[in-house]
């Protein structure tokens, strides 16, 4: 049985972030290719980690700049290595190179990190991202370097794909979309109609920068334009990690109830009637508007919350960039049966369209046999990968090592 070892950033939280779940999707094509798993990770432990043990996967906690992961994977000889973003590369990539020169090396980039970094600094100086803001950044020059360290690049957009190919010149060969992917019962679900449905919902990660900016918005802007057109209706504020100045924004007066952590955020989102997420920066695609479409749940976003998100289907919701327009079309969807039936309508076409699951781990396993079968060829194509790995790698490699000496006087 062949080895895959993941190497995680944190351990995948399905209930608390997308990025929990997109893990767990890869997870499951793995195990549907019959690899034995080990998830290895420097975090540490969390009260909402996926029980990967019950998935007869194994854990490992491992050390950051210590021999010790040097001894651990020489005897596990994993055949695939999967990195959870490019952070986990930087620091482990050279001592993969080093005890498993033949093992696949795969970066999973859940968003392009630079550009949503890059993004907020544009945002907070008020202007539009500009080119040069990537080309400048030592994110970007890190987390590109560490794409084309790597054998294949998961990019879960395809803006971003086109980014990374005209901005960067990533090949195309070392990259490979992989979005969301819905089995077919979760894109077939049994979802409530329109009378049976009430209140606005935003659900998103509380750690998560843009996140945030969006339940303050909500807060000081959109809502209360929402609330002034409809005075009975509540909005529902879910998310892991909320912390206090989140929930002192929670108002029973003006219905803006700050829920936090939520069970079951599908039960959730299908008896809300209209999801908001006024995301002004932010990168890769979202996972509650992908949850929101499976759910029927017509939502109202903005360019950056439906980029890349978009089939030839019109967008299930709304999609606006100013208050006024945003809290006319919430309440238009919420008021309009016709209109919001139809929304829920293509939300669900659109999931169905882009995120069934089966067609990408298909596209997925033929990329995956093909890195296998010609492992050697393209590396040897991958030049600029072949440079930065000896020179990245020795630097990494002596700092590591320099590190570690430290740490033990």
């Amino acid at each position: 049985m062949e080895q895959l070892l993941i190497i995680g950033y944190v351990w995948p939280e399905p209930n608390s972030s997308a990025a929990g779940s997109k893990m767990m999707q890869l997870i499951a094509f793995f195990q549907r290719k019959n690899y034995q798993i080990t998830f290895a990770s420097p975090a540490q432990f969390s009260d909402h980690m996926a029980d990967l043990k019950a998935l007869a996967i194994n854990v490992e906690p491992i050390a950051l700049n210590c021999g010790s992961f040097d001894v651990f994977i020489n005897k596990l000889k994993p055949s695939v290595v999967l990195f959870d973003r490019f952070m986990m590369e930087e620091q482990f990539g050279w001592r993969v190179s080093e005890q498993c020169p033949q093992a696949i090396r795969i970066l999973d980039s859940e968003d392009l990190f630079c550009l949503r970094h890059a993004r907020h600094d544009a945002f907070k100086q008020n202007r539009e991202l500009l080119d040069s803001d990537l080309l400048t950044s030592e994110l970007a020059k890190r987390e590109v370097a560490a794409i084309f360290r790597c054998d294949l690049s998961l990019i879960i957009s395809q803006v971003e794909i086109e980014l990374l190919q005209r901005l960067f010149k990533v090949p195309a060969y070392l990259l490979h979309y992989s979005p969301f992917m819905f089995t077919e019962s979760e894109l077939h679900l049994d979802n409530p109609n329109y009378q049976q449905r009430q209140h606005f919902i935003s659900i998103g990660n509380f750690r998560h920068a843009p996140n945030w900016d969006a339940v303050l918005w909500l807060k000081q802007q959109v809502w209360p334009l929402i609330r002034a057109k409809l005075p009975e209706a509540q909005l529902l504020i879910y998310g892991a990690y909320p912390p206090p100045k989140a929930t002192a924004l929670h108002d029973e007066k003006s219905g803006f109830l700050v829920k936090g952590w939520v069970d079951n955020a599908e039960q959730a989102m299908q008896t809300a009637r209209v999801c908001l997420a006024p995301l002004r920066f932010g990168a890769g695609i979202k996972g509650k508007l992908a949850q929101a479409m499976i759910c029927g749940t017509p939502s109202v976003t903005t360019d950056i919350g439906a980029e890349s998100m978009q089939s030839l289907q019109p967008w299930g919701g709304a999609i606006a960039n100013d208050i006024e327009t945003m809290a006319e079309n919430a309440v238009e969807l919420y008021q309009n049966s016709t209109l919001w039936q139809k929304a829920s309508t293509n939300g669900v076409t659109n999931a169905q369209t882009m995120y069934q699951l089966d067609e990408h781990f298909s596209k997925f396993s033929i990329i995956l046999t093909k890195l296998e079968d010609n492992l050697v060829t393209l590396r040897q194509q991958n030049f600029i990968g072949s440079m930065l790995n000896h020179h990245a790698h020795k630097s990494t490699k002596y700092m590591a090592q320099w590190i570690e000496a430290k740490n033990k006087l």
